[in-house]
């Protein structure tokens, strides 16, 4: 479980995260949504100790992770896996380098076990045999298989990810929706999904976030987000065709 007590963060005098609560539960698909410059990715970023909160704390399964310094941080950073905004790969590594990299920075194994591990996650991720690829071969969705796997290499309890199926077509995103749900579920992480899209959300949505403005303006589930009446909720949600029909 991670927790978010009363959290502001300001850039100068503008101030992006006001006075934010949130509880995300372990196991479960905890998504923050919100229009761009809402504040999303912000608060993202100060919870995986990106950027500093200016008031308030962060803790991760009671741990005050704000309170720690840089070298204190790196037991709970062990714990965390990151999946970046259209997967973020290292152009100059091949997917098993890719996959190994958080084995390297935070573990002693062997080098094969380290290699047994890589083959372990990209046969989870439906990726056997692509090790030797280089991140140019590759569609993607593979590249974001591939994200994924790097980012739970390390076997985290904490699973970030960034607009996890940005850039993909609906039957690709639709594949990555239904990965993370899973490894969520099977690894019993605490799973954060920053996220703009509906079809994810009304799928993957058992804990909903709605930032407005740097507010926490609103919370919710799947089940209850499409027939609250919250007028910025709705000018948010019901902002596509698509789910303008839902509205009907």
């Amino acid at each position: 479980m991670i927790e978010a007590f009363n959290i502001s963060k300001f850039f100068g005098e503008t101030q992006i995260l006001k006075d934010i609560s949130i509880k995300f539960e372990k196991g479960k698909n905890n998504l923050i949504i919100g229009q761009s410059g809402a504040g999303k990715t912000v608060l993202l970023k100060c919870l995986v100790g990106l950027f500093e909160v200016d008031q308030g704390h962060i803790d991760f399964d009671g741990r005050n992770f704000s309170s720690l310094d840089f070298k204190n941080r790196k037991s709970i950073r062990k714990e965390i896996g990151m999946l970046f905004q259209g997967g973020a790969l290292f152009d100059y590594y091949n997917v098993e380098e890719n996959v190994m990299f958080p084995l390297n920075m935070y573990t002693d194994q062997s080098l094969e076990e380290k290699k047994a591990r890589v083959n372990e996650v990209l046969k989870r991720v439906n990726l056997e045999n692509a090790n030797k690829l280089n991140p140019g071969e590759l569609s993607g969705g593979m590249t974001k298989r591939v994200a994924i796997a790097r980012a739970i290499a390390n076997n985290p309890k904490y699973l970030f990810c960034d607009e996890p199926n940005s850039g993909l077509d609906p039957k690709t995103a639709n594949l990555i929706d239904d990965l993370i749900a899973e490894i969520t579920e099977e690894y019993n992480m605490t799973t954060i999904i920053n996220s703009h899209d509906m079809n994810s959300v009304l799928k993957m949505g058992d804990h909903i976030n709605f930032i407005n403005n740097g507010l926490l303006s609103w919370q919710g589930n799947k089940h209850t987000i499409l027939i609250d009446d919250s007028p910025e909720l709705n000018a948010f949600v019901f902002s596509t065709e698509l789910t303008k029909r839902l509205k009907k």
